[in-house]
């Protein structure tokens, strides 16, 4: 397997910055900006439960690509509750095998960041088939870097992952 990059060579290590601490506080905790999904600010959810809700992005490059968020305003795996922490891991895969039924799809990618917003959410990435060099950790840095699709392709991918969901 070739990860690559989607720069091109010679790409230089930069030195790190100095450390910012305290760090600013992120959308969604006091003192932050408003938390997007609470504010409903969000792109609109395709798909939920009592415990997540399914969204696509508000642009893609990589059909199919959607975030999975809590209902509860909470930061983190640890500040789940039982009931949706019991259920995170089943959901997570049912959301996977759906993904997988498309056969432009090579492999899901699972993300967690947290950096951005104090509202738990995970992405879940599809790698195009064969797609090789976007393989492990090169997966979002493509994802960034190929030019969005039209929105409706977006749209669409979404709701084919959720009525197999349905399914």
């Amino acid at each position: 397997m070739s990860m690559k990059a989607p720069y091109r060579e010679p790409l230089l290590p930069a030195e790190p910055g100095p450390r910012v601490v305290p760090e600013p506080r992120r959308r969604g905790e006091e003192g932050g900006g408003r938390c997007g999904v609470c504010a409903g600010s969000a792109e609109p959810a395709v798909w939920g439960d009592e415990h997540f809700t399914l969204h696509p992005p508000r642009t893609c490059s990589l059909p199919g690509t959607l975030w999975l968020a809590s209902r509860d305003h909470v930061d983190s795996f640890r500040d789940l509750s039982s009931a949706a922490a019991a259920g995170f891991g089943p959901l997570v895969a049912r959301v996977e095998t759906a993904m997988l039924e498309d056969p432009g799809v090579g492999r899901v990618h699972v993300y967690r960041w947290g950096d951005g917003a104090a509202h738990f959410h995970v992405w879940m990435m599809p790698r195009p088939l064969g797609m090789l060099e976007a393989s492990g950790m090169m997966l979002p840095l493509w994802e960034d870097a190929l030019p969005d699709v039209p929105d409706e392709e977006c749209r669409t991918a979404a709701r084919r992952v959720v009525d197999r969901l349905a399914g």
